[in-house]
């Protein structure tokens, strides 16, 4: 993960951490310029390098285009603020610290963890056959999109257990009647798998919305295309890092993100 142009980090943070925080900060400003938010109601998270399992989500009530930095709140897994030179005490929604930090403890093999609320993701959410296979975005998904029922807004810690359990090994989620959800290895591959996702929902939408009849591709075509995406692991991140780069000049200029 690189941002692009020079990083001070405040005194006292690791390069690392400053680098996490940029590019979660990126982040947000690309899923608002996607238009991917839902007022100040969804989060983002990511896992902070190093051995104590902290991890960086939004100070609720900053709005996802304006995200800085030194806005994220670095917590740990049991919602503990952690104190962070140069970085004020923030407030977190307690339903993003209930999802986020399901996901951060069970699965440490997704460093980032991104939530929304889009009308498509949501329609979906709604829809009992919940995402079909016909378009090519939604095929990336075939045989590996999990399926978690609502119970009501995330705040019993208690469901944490039956979060993590319905997601299993799989990196994306689609949550009944409430939104989408995805992980990545990195933020670049969680970017990428979000936008796919809610692309998948909004042709899927679309689709359905004249009433004419779908064509869906044989169980083998869909199997294929799965397993096309996910085909040469190393050039696969590759590509994931060149779309990242790519998207960040969408964002250049303004306030920046990177203070």
């Amino acid at each position: 993960m690189n941002v692009t142009t020079k990083i001070n980090q405040p005194a006292g943070m690791s390069a690392e951490e400053w680098q996490t925080r940029c590019d979660l900060a990126a982040l947000y400003r690309l899923v608002a310029h996607f238009r991917m938010t839902d007022f100040i109601y969804t989060h983002i998270s990511a896992r902070v390098p190093g051995p104590e399992h902290h991890f960086l989500i939004n100070d609720y009530g900053v709005m996802f285009h304006e995200m800085r930095a030194s806005d994220l709140v670095k917590i740990d897994v049991e919602g503990h603020r952690i104190e962070t030179p140069g970085v004020s005490a923030k407030r977190i929604n307690e339903a993003g610290f209930t999802i986020h930090s399901a996901i951060h403890t069970a699965r440490p093999d997704l460093t980032c963890v991104i939530h929304t609320h889009t009308a498509a993701g949501i329609a979906v959410a709604a829809q009992e056959q919940g995402l079909l296979p016909i378009s090519q975005h939604a095929m990336k998904f075939y045989g590996c999109l999990s399926y978690h029922g609502y119970e009501g807004i995330a705040l019993d810690l208690d469901e944490r257990e039956r979060i993590v359990a319905d997601l299993g090994q799989n990196k994306a989620m689609i949550l009944r009647n409430h939104g989408l959800l995805v992980g990545g290895r990195t933020i670049p591959e969680a970017f990428l798998e979000i936008y796919f996702l809610e692309r998948a929902c909004q042709a899927q939408v679309a689709a359905m919305s004249g009433g004419a009849k779908l064509v869906i591709p044989p169980r083998e075509v869909c199997e294929h295309t799965a397993a096309q995406y996910e085909r040469d692991g190393d050039n696969r991140m590759a590509h994931y890092e060149m779309a990242w780069q790519s998207a960040l000049r969408l964002i250049e200029g303004g306030s920046d993100y990177r203070s």
